[in-house]
């Protein structure tokens, strides 16, 4: 697992670059604010990751509200096999455009 900036990852996401978003909260921090185009996974059910993110070499950036649990969702998910995971931080350091609601 890598650590990656909100301004590096901004700059990857801004030139089209295929990555996953991962939001780590629980669905209703979710629904309440999330980066466009993440999906939702939340800690608590990490381990369903696989039927959502089947291509375990694919760029992913998990983020949650602070750190902590995308950290663990991070570390969960290199040990199922995930090898391009990048540690995004907490959402309340992102600068950027958020959206609220479902996906």
């Amino acid at each position: 697992m890598k650590k990656i900036s909100p301004v590096e990852a901004k700059k990857r996401l801004d030139a089209n670059e295929p990555i996953v978003l991962l939001d780590v909260r629980e669905q209703a921090e979710y629904v309440d604010r999330h980066i466009p185009n993440s999906i939702n996974v939340p800690l608590s059910n990490i381990a369903s990751v696989e039927k959502r993110l089947k291509d375990k070499n694919a760029t992913i950036f998990v983020y949650c509200l602070s750190g902590g649990r995308s950290s663990s969702a991070a570390a969960q998910m290199a040990k199922m096999g995930y090898q391009n995971i990048y540690n995004l931080g907490g959402i309340s350091s992102w600068r950027y455009e958020t959206v609220s609601g479902r996906n």
